[in-house]
C-alpha cells in the first residue's frame, strides 16, 4: 500500500473525528472537559472504553508477543476479570459517595496534602510514560511505512500525532472521548476480525481448521504450571492481572474519568464488568490473530522487520497488512485499525492528565471563574509538548516488546498508588502525611532492587507482573511506620 493512500486515509479519519468534535463541544466549560456534565450512558461508555483498554499496544503489540510468550497473555487477561469486580465493588462506590472530579482527592480527604500530590504525582508520571509507549508504537508504524519513504524526521511524526489530537479534545474534553472512543473501538474490532478472515482466507482455512492444526497449537498455549520460577507460571500471572487491572484501571484518573461520566454507582458498576468480560474474548481474537500472522509469515516467508539492529515482533503485522499479496482492503482495515486502538487511548490521557494537574495540582476550582478555562487549555498544551518529549526519548531507549515494558514499567509506578488506597481503605490509621512521598519512593527503590536481584536471593525465582504486589505491600508497610502515636 503507497504511503500517500495511507495518509490520506489517516486525514479521512482524523476528518471523522473532528466532527465528532464539533458537535459534542459546543459546551466547552470546564464541567464538561472534566465530567461531560454526569450524563454519558453506561453502554457507550463501556463499549469505547474496550478500545481505551486495548490501545495500539494490544492492536500490534499482543499479536507480535504470541512468538516468544503463545498464549500466556490469556492468563492476565483472566486476572483482569477478578480486578474489575474489586474496582465496581470497592473503588467506584467510594468515589461517587465522595463525589470526586479527580480520584486521587480521596488521598486528600483520607490522609492530607502531602498524600494526595504523592499519588497524583505517581499517577502523572504512569500516564505519561502509558501514553508515550502506545504512542510511541503508532508513530513508529507510520515512520517506517509512510514518513520514512519520504525522508521526514521520526520527531515530526510524533508533533503531528500529538497535535491531531489535541485538535479534537481541547474543547470537549472527555465528553468528546467518551463518543469518539466508541467510533474507534468499532473500527479497531472491525479490523482484527477483517484481518483474521483475509488471512485465513490466503491460507484456504475455516475456522476448524485454524483450530485443529498443528501450527496453531505451536503458538496457543494459556496455561504454564511447569516452573514456578518462570515469569509466565499461571498463578503469578493472574494475580498480577488481577492487579494490574486494579492499579492501572480502578487508580488511574485516565480510565476512571470516563467511569465517573456515568448517571450513577449502579451503571458505571455495569459498565466495568462488562469491560471485564469482553476483554477476556476480545483479547483472545487479538492472540489467535497473533498466530495466523506467525503462521502466515512461515509460509509465504516473510521476514520480521528489524530497525536500528533489532528484531521488532511488532512491526509483523503492519509489515503482513500493507507490504504482502493480501490486498488493499486489509492494508485499509490495519491503518483504521491501528489508529483507532492507540488514539483511543492517547486522547483519554492527554485529558485525563490535564485533568489531574489542574485539579490536583493547581486547585483550579479555587481559582477566579474567569480565569478557569485559560488555566485549563494552557495546562492541555504543556502536557501535549511533554508527550512529544517522551516519545521522542523512547526512539532512543527501548529495545523490547512494547506491552512487555508497558506492564512492566506499571509494576513500579503504580505500586505505591496500590498501597496508598489499600492502606486508605481497609485500614482506619491515621498517618504522618508530610513523609508519605518518601515511603513511595523508598518502595519503588526496593522493589526494583528485589526484581534485579530475585534470581541470586531467591533461588532462581524471575518475578513477572505480580511485582506490582510487591511493590504495594512495601508501600502498605512503610505507611505503618509513618502511624501517629496515641
Amino acid at each position: 500500500m503507497k504511503p500517500i493512500y495511507i495518509l490520506l486515509l489517516i486525514i479521512a479519519y482524523f476528518g471523522l473525528l473532528l466532527l465528532i468534535a464539533h458537535f459534542t463541544s459546543k459546551n466547552d466549560s470546564n464541567e464538561t472537559f472534566f465530567k461531560a456534565n454526569k450524563n454519558s450512558p453506561w453502554y457507550v461508555v463501556a463499549f469505547g472504553m474496550i478500545g481505551a483498554s486495548l490501545s495500539g499496544v494490544t492492536f500490534i503489540s499482543v499479536p507480535g508477543w504470541v512468538q516468544s510468550a503463545q498464549f500466556s497473555y490469556m492468563q492476565i487477561v483472566i486476572g483482569y476479570l477478578f480486578g474489575y469486580f474489586v474496582i465496581a465493588y470497592v473503588l467506584i462506590p467510594i468515589y461517587y459517595r465522595l463525589k470526586v472530579t479527580s480520584i486521587y482527592e480521596y488521598l486528600k480527604i483520607r490522609f492530607g496534602t502531602s498524600t494526595h500530590k504523592t499519588g497524583a504525582v505517581f499517577f502523572f508520571i504512569s500516564r505519561v510514560l502509558g501514553a508515550s509507549f502506545r504512542l510511541f508504537l503508532v508513530a513508529s508504524v507510520l515512520q517506517y511505512f509512510i514518513f520514512d519513504a519520504w525522508h521526514v524526521p521520526f520527531e515530526i511524526t510524533v508533533i503531528l500525532s500529538i497535535l491531531l489530537i489535541w485538535i479534537y479534545t481541547f474543547k470537549g474534553g472527555i465528553k468528546t472521548i467518551v463518543w469518539t472512543d466508541t467510533l474507534q473501538t468499532l473500527f479497531m474490532l472491525i479490523a482484527v476480525f477483517g484481518s483474521i478472515y483475509f488471512i485465513m482466507n490466503q491460507l484456504n482455512w475455516s475456522l476448524t481448521d485454524l483450530f485443529a492444526s498443528t501450527e496453531f497449537k505451536h503458538y496457543s498455549k494459556i496455561w504454564f504450571f511447569d516452573d514456578f520460577n518462570d515469569k509466565k507460571y499461571a498463578i503469578k500471572s493472574i494475580l498480577g492481572g488481577m492487579f494490574i487491572a486494579i492499579a492501572m484501571t480502578g487508580l488511574d484518573q485516565d480510565m476512571m474519568q470516563k467511569n465517573l461520566t456515568c448517571k450513577n454507582t449502579k451503571e458505571a458498576q455495569w459498565n466495568v464488568l462488562s469491560l471485564g468480560f469482553i476483554l477476556i474474548i476480545v483479547n483472545f481474537i487479538f492472540l489467535t490473530l497473533g498466530a495466523l500472522l506467525f503462521i502466515y509469515a512461515h509460509k509465504f516467508n516473510i521476514y520480521i522487520p528489524v530497525v536500528d539492529g533489532s528484531v521488532k515482533t511488532d512491526l509483523l503485522f503492519p509489515e503482513i497488512a500493507l507490504q504482502s499479496n493480501l490486498g488493499k482492503t486489509i492494508g485499509v482495515l490495519f491503518v483504521l485499525g491501528l489508529i483507532a486502538a492507540a488514539y483511543s487511548s492517547a486522547d483519554s490521557a492527554l485529558t485525563s492528565l490535564t485533568t489531574s494537574y489542574c485539579v490536583d495540582f493547581l486547585n483550579i476550582e479555587n481559582k477566579p471563574k474567569n480565569r478557569q478555562k485559560a488555566i485549563r487549555k494552557k495546562v492541555h498544551i504543556s502536557i501535549s509538548i511533554i508527550l512529544i518529549l517522551v516519545i521522542i526519548s523512547f526512539r532512543y531507549l527501548l529495545k523490547d516488546n512494547v506491552i512487555s515494558s508497558l506492564l512492566q514499567v506499571a509494576s513500579y509506578t503504580y505500586g505505591p498508588l496500590l498501597g496508598l488506597f489499600a492502606f486508605g481503605i481497609f485500614t482506619k490509621i491515621t498517618i504522618k502525611d508530610k513523609w508519605v512521598w518518601l515511603v513511595a519512593v523508598i518502595s519503588v527503590a526496593l522493589t526494583y532492587l528485589i526484581n534485579d536481584y530475585s534470581v541470586s536471593l531467591l533461588n532462581g525465582y524471575v518475578f513477572g507482573y505480580e511485582l506490582l504486589i510487591v511493590n504495594g505491600c512495601i508501600t502498605f508497610i512503610g505507611l505503618l511506620a509513618l502511624q501517629k502515636r496515641k
